[in-house]
């Protein structure tokens, strides 16, 4: 069996077998989902293994005939930029699992079946390369986050929830418009058919018509993004959410739009794609800083973190729309810095509300004093979310503005503020939580990590390190996979990338050169 059918479908038969289990043992719910998902997490570092570094193409490509009419195959494949978001949801899953052993007492079984479920679908949207089976994937994912939201949630989980489930169906439906336009011209939903089709001439779309079917597709993707203004979601889901969901809702979920946008409108509608790129970009640009502001009067710690993932996101919008190579490669390198940073803030904020049951900031104060491993732990993430040298937002942060400046310096300079504010809003969401006069209910309430949290923490913190210091063992990949989407969306550019030294600056990992055709 071909590794990556393994990977994809072992979440799966957790799931089924999860129902099985009996109710009565929520034992044996925790230890199932932690098996599978840790069993996936490993059949998915074969996949790292196996995955050739040299190549910028698809690998362990599938093709199976599913449905005859409609013309639908089971077509599945990895590459540079997809393969390190499948590693990204098998890592977090366990952490889910285990961040979850205390905090969910309720239904537990269904809650561990749909978080396996989440996982399913979570990886067939990142390998999924037939679009009527990416619709599949991406409507499949909805569903247990809606559930986890609406059932395992704090309060007002219901309101959040169908907030949740109405903006993204509502931009669901009109990508599921723009894949059935797409299939009637071309009597296929094979991606890499459609591709062909483009590169040979066979397929073009008229400008008015390719403006649609982009607005249609980057209609869907900007709502799970989120871009400003399509953000008001966000903050309510990742209020409501229990800390798991919170964890893949940002980690893994808001990267299913900044994917699809990489991965499907810039190929497919390529003169589209550049012709909206100014509005974009200022709506990206407006997103980083208002993110940043609204983040930080927020007296919610959940709320604060929230925003701070529309300022954050804001950089990969951002560096894709700057077609540059650099901004690609810093797009993709903070979709998964994000994941890993933002992730473990979710994680650490969970941690505090499991043991003051608040999430009001103004609820604690002194906890460094109370339990200081947890406090270096929040520390070290909140330097990373930031942006620290030899952390890994960084890295990501840098090559984005990198490439925003080569593409308009102006942005760049705008983009950088929310840089600055990113410090103003985690750094005085750190001094009133953890410092200052220790309450009696802090005291009492906040012991320090124990074992099985330091088990979900630690693998977080040795990847922001990791990332920051040595990017070059993820950046290769990626930089490939980006120059074939370059090459793919090319218009009215003569783009040539040049193979990397065998020794490249870890910053700039491939030379564009991209000049107007005259």
């Amino acid at each position: 069996m071909n590794l990556l059918v393994a990977v994809l479908f072992l979440p799966l038969l957790g799931f089924l077998i999860a129902l099985a289990i009996p109710r009565s043992s929520a034992g044996g719910s925790r230890v199932w989902a932690m098996i599978v998902s840790v069993v996936t997490f490993l059949a998915s570092l074969g996949l790292l293994f196996w995955f050739d570094r040299g190549s910028n193409g698809e690998q362990f490509a599938i093709d199976w005939p599913w449905i005859t009419t409609p013309n639908i195959h089971f077509a599945i494949s990895a590459n540079g930029i997809s393969l390190w978001l499948v590693l990204l949801s098998t890592l977090l899953t366990p952490i889910c699992v285990l961040i979850s052993w205390r905090a969910i007492q309720n239904r537990v079984k269904e809650f561990y079946a749909f978080l396996l479920l989440l996982e399913f679908g979570l990886i067939g949207v990142f390998l999924a390369q037939d679009l009527f089976l990416f619709y599949v994937f991406w409507e499949v994912s909805l569903v247990p986050m809606y559930f986890l939201i609406g059932i395992w949630g704090h309060e007002r989980r219901i309101y959040a929830a169908v907030k949740f489930f109405l903006y993204t169906m509502a931009g669901s439906v009109l990508m599921l418009a723009a894949i059935i336009y797409i299939y009637n011209r071309t009597a296929t939903f094979s991606y890499p058919a459609i591709l062909d089709m483009l590169a040979s001439g066979r397929l073009i779309f008229g400008p008015t018509e390719q403006l649609w079917l982009f607005l249609a597709f980057f209609g869907a993707f900007a709502i799970k993004v989120p871009i400003f203004p399509l953000h008001t979601w966000l903050p309510d889901a990742h209020v409501e959410a229990p800390t798991a969901g919170s964890v893949m809702l940002a980690s893994v979920m808001l990267k299913m739009g900044c994917y699809g946008i990489l991965h499907f409108c810039l190929p497919l509608f390529p003169s589209a794609a550049r012709a909206c790129a100014p509005w974009i970009v200022v709506l990206a640009i407006i997103g980083i800083i208002y993110g940043a502001l609204v983040a930080m009067v927020q007296p919610n710690m959940k709320k604060l973190v929230a925003y701070s993932s529309v300022s954050h996101l804001g950089f990969v919008v951002l560096g894709i729309f700057s077609f540059t190579l650099l901004g690609l490669d810093g797009a993709v390198y903070q979709m998964l810095n994000h994941g890993i940073s933002t992730g473990a803030l979710f994680v650490l904020v969970g941690l505090l509300y499991e043991r003051r049951h608040s999430l009001a900031i103004t609820d604690f104060g002194g906890v460094a004093t109370a339990a200081p491993w947890l406090s270096t732990a929040f520390l070290i993430t909140t330097l990373a979310s930031i942006g620290l040298p030899l952390l890994n937002n960084f890295v990501g942060e840098f090559l984005v503005l990198q490439g925003a400046a080569i593409a308009h310096w102006q942005w760049a300079i705008f983009a950088a503020i929310g840089v600055i504010l990113s410090a103003c809003y985690m750094l005085w969401l750190y001094q009133r939580v953890f410092y200052g006069v220790v309450r009696e209910e802090v005291r009492v309430h906040l012991p320090d990590l124990h074992l099985r949290e330091w088990a979900a923490v630690v693998p977080l913190i040795l990847m922001m390190v990791w990332m920051g210091v040595y990017s070059q063992s993820f950046l290769p990949p990626v930089t490939r996979s980006n120059a074939r989407v370059l090459e793919q969306s090319q218009v009215n550019v003569s783009l040539r990338v040049q193979s990397p030294a065998p020794n490249p600056h870890p910053l700039t990992p491939v030379s564009l050169e991209a000049s107007n055709a005259r």
